[in-house]
């Protein structure tokens, strides 16, 4: 099963490679139900493998050209604040709360991503080559809540960044993917600090996902020559929209009583069966036993 897991990693870290995100949406589902960790766990050991792996796909595209350091300094330290704050206010929620919020923000990553394939008018204005300064008034806000999102459920933001870089700094598609990695990392690098106390990380295990997503990542960077952006979103939105789906239903307990009252109802019979297994057998069963 660890030889799934390190295979996962590789599409982790080529998805991040090639389009700025999405990768790490797939990092906690991957831990908890291929890998069986918890789900707290799942989330903080998802945010060193997001953010070394983003740290060297932002080294391939800074070569290129393609990483708006002022953007993503300021997005960034803005975001890792939010991180931060999340990451230590997780841990008043259970385990099967913050999946189904990853859950929900799956099924929205990918209608975002839906729409973003279809081409449009801006996507099709070659003429824009520099990135912007973002507005304040709406790089706060929006930076703050990617950075809340990532400390709560363990993933980098990049689905966030990037059609934000796109909109409110007008950056080209690529210019956005590279600033989004190096904000990413940021990002998790605040997030895992808020989490620090709170779990013990398996890092052997750990460090070997991450150097397999960093060769991805390296692999998607060079991809994003040849590859077409908009068939891999909608592939990839199509992924979400099944695996997010799966997560709700894992973890619809959570908003639906009647489901909660017959899970809680099976939980108790499991305990009374498994109680009435460890009882010591009555003295004459015992002593009938001897006998045969």
């Amino acid at each position: 099963m660890v030889l799934v897991g390190y295979a996962l990693a590789a599409l982790v870290g080529v998805s991040l490679g090639l389009m700025g995100g999405g990768g790490s949406i797939l990092t906690v589902p991957i831990f908890v139900y291929v890998l069986g960790y918890d789900a707290k766990l799942a989330i903080a050991m998802s945010l060193p493998v997001i953010g070394i792996t983003s740290l060297a796909g932002a080294a391939g595209h800074w070569k290129a050209g393609n990483v708006h350091l002022r953007t993503a300094i300021y997005f960034g330290v803005v975001a890792m604040v939010g991180a931060f704050a999340g990451a230590r206010g997780a841990r008043f929620l259970s385990g099967t709360i913050q999946l189904t919020l990853l859950a929900v923000i799956m099924l929205v990553a990918a209608a975002m991503m839906f729409r973003s394939a279809r081409p449009t008018a801006a996507e099709a204005d070659t003429t824009v080559e520099h990135t912007r300064a973002m507005p304040v008034a709406l790089l706060v806000p929006v930076a703050f809540t990617v950075g809340v999102i990532t400390g709560l459920i363990g993933i980098g933001g990049g689905f966030l960044v990037v059609p934000s870089l796109v909109l409110l700094a007008h950056a080209p598609m690529k210019q956005a993917v590279g600033t989004s990695l190096l904000v990413i990392a940021m990002n998790s690098a605040a997030g895992f600090a808020g989490y620090l106390g709170q779990v013990t990380v398996p890092w052997a295990f750990v460090s070997g996902f991450t150097a397999i997503a960093v060769v991805g990542i390296l692999v998607g960077t060079y991809g994003t020559r040849f590859a077409s952006q908009r068939m891999l979103k909608q592939a990839f939105a199509l992924f979400l929209v099944v695996m997010g789906s799966f997560m709700l239903y894992q973890n619809r307990t959570v908003f639906l009583p009647g489901a909660r009252k017959t899970h809680a109802a099976r939980a108790l019979v499991m305990d009374r069966s498994d109680a009435r297994d460890r009882l010591p057998l009555p003295h004459s069963t015992r002593r009938s036993s001897h006998a045969v």
